[in-house]
Parts: C-alpha cells; structure tokens; sequence
C-alpha cells in the first residue's frame, strides 16, 4: 500500500512538474506587473522584459513598451511619442515588432531616410488607460522631444472614467508582483472567480459629462504638445461592430461628433479610422478581437498614421 502511495505522489508532483514547465514556456509565472501612481492611475513597472504565448514584451525605463532610450534625442533623430491605451500597447497578442509603434518606425524610418539618420516611435500606453491617465503621464515625463505627439483612442476612451490605482494587486489583470509558480498565475487567471472591487463603483459611477471632461483632457495635451514645439495628430480607432451593421450607437454617434467639432475648433490633425475600415474588405481580418487590431490591422494604422506625419513634415 505504502509502495502505491509513493507511486502516486511520484506521479502528481511528476504531472505537476511538467504543466508547471509547459504553462513557464507559454510565459506564464512572469506577467508583466503595475505600479499605482496618485495622479496617472497606474503604469507598467519599468524595466521589464518578458513572453507570452511567444510574443516578446519589453517595458521601458519609462514604462513604456519598447526599448530602453535617452530622454532627450539627437537633432539628427526624428522621434515620435504616441499615447495610448492597449491598442497601442498591444498587450500579450501582439510580438515587439508588431506593435504600431515598431511598424511605424519601419514606415518612417523608409519615408525620412536621407533627411534624419534615425527614427524612434515612442509608446506609452497602458491597458484601459484613457484620456486623462495619457494627460498625467505627459505632465509627468514630458514629450521626450518627440517632433510629433499622437494621440491613439478607441471609441470607448471617449467615456473613459478618471485615473484610479484601485485594481494595482487587486484585479487579476493588473497583478503588483511575480506569482510563486505559473501554475498559481494560471489558476488566478482562468480558473478562480476574479474578486471584486467595491470601490471601482463609485469610479465606474463617475458623475457629469464624462465625454466633455475627457475632450477637456485632449485639449491640456493639445497645449503641452504645442508649448513643446511639437505637433498633435489625433487618432480613433472604431470598435468592430461599429462597421458596418449593427453601427455605432446613438451616443456614440453623437460623442463621435463632438470629437469631430472638437478637432475642428481646436485646428489639429485628425484621423477617424472609421471611414478607412468602412472601405476595407474583409475588415474582420484587421481584429483580433472586438476592439484591439491583429498585425493586419497594425500595419494599416501604422502606414496610414506614417504617411499622414510624411505629409506634416514636408
């Protein structure tokens, strides 16, 4: 009996080993972790580097997704600084060099050869972050002396609520530490009920014009772009049922056109990705999922955003 026992342990923690080494390849136990910050909401901790399902994910000194850089550029650098959420991040399902900022600096580098000796495209950005988490973070690092500032949105950020640390640790997509085993990660993730947050409600609750305050976010970006000597591009990107049928909602229709008078008054560049989608073919093949784009879907926002800042720069 007691032979029995010892065979099955053997077994389990064999099992065990194993599922522990597979979910380490996929990169599970090394999730990318959060910091909370007062007045951002929360950042990708600096500094990090890690895999998810293959894809390679690097974050910056300065939390940004992508190679370590200087703060400042060389006059011979054309540098650019992109804001934004996780579509410009990218997050697990898109490899380092898919993302639309490493795209862009294919374009760009191809577009601007001969008039600067390198391009570097910036990307700051964070899951679920919105207009005013991007506003806090320029205030607090500066536009790195891009030459050009963009602004990536979905059009769910124009509803987006204010910065809030809350789910740093709490919230099993914004974890604060490393897990003891990726078979822990993988259980929190997948298999137990995620705990909730009370307080998110009184976040989620947020009172007043919520489209008005986050347009008054873009409007402060607009200004700091501009004391920096840079110029602004502003970019959407629709939601997948917003093409075609069933369309955008009545409030989002009318939240679309404030963002379109807005862009006006404010005399800066904008570019609605709607339009570009509509006449597109097949425009499923663009999504990964109901908002975020797959690498098709990348490197149409990459060329058409590269060849908008050529035009700029002429």
């Amino acid at each position: 009996m007691q032979e029995v026992l010892v065979i099955i342990f053997i077994v389990v923690v064999g099992l065990l080993v194993v599922l522990e080494v597979g979910l380490r390849i996929l990169g599970f136990g090394n999730p990318l972790i959060y910091v909370a910050d007062e007045y951002i909401g929360y950042l990708l901790a600096p500094n990090q580097r890690t895999r998810r399902f293959g894809n390679r994910i690097r974050i910056n000194e300065y939390s940004m997704r992508g190679e370590s850089i200087q703060e400042t550029c060389s006059p011979s650098t054309f540098r650019v600084l992109i804001l934004g959420d996780s579509i410009a991040n990218g997050g697990w399902w898109t490899d380092q060099a898919n993302t639309i900022s490493s795209l862009m600096t294919q374009f760009l580098s191809v577009a601007m050869k001969g008039k600067f000796n390198q391009v570097e495209v910036l990307n700051a950005s964070a899951n679920s972050w919105g207009p005013r988490n991007e506003l806090a973070y320029l205030k607090r690092f500066g536009s790195f002396n891009a030459q050009v500032v963009i602004l990536l949105i979905n059009t769910d950020d124009l509803f987006a609520t204010a910065p809030t640390s809350l789910p740093v640790g709490r919230d099993r997509n914004y974890p604060d530490k490393k897990p003891p085993l990726a078979l822990a990660e993988f259980f929190t993730r997948y298999v137990a009920k995620p705990k909730p947050i009370p307080e998110m409600k009184a976040v989620s609750d947020e009172k007043g014009d919520r489209v008005g305050l986050n347009l008054d976010a873009i409007s402060k970006i607009i200004a700091l772009t501009h004391q920096a000597n840079s110029e602004f591009l502003l970019v959407m990107t629709p939601l997948l049922r917003e093409i075609g049928e069933p369309g955008s909602r009545d409030y989002e229709i009318k939240a679309r056109q404030r963002l379109s008078e807005f862009a006006q008054i404010e005399q800066i560049t904008y570019i609605d990705f709607l339009p570009v989608f509509h006449s597109t073919k097949d425009v499923k093949n663009l999504y990964q999922d109901h908002i975020h784009m797959n690498l098709q879907g990348n490197q149409v926002v990459a060329e058409v955003i590269s060849q908008c800042i050529v035009k700029i720069e002429k």
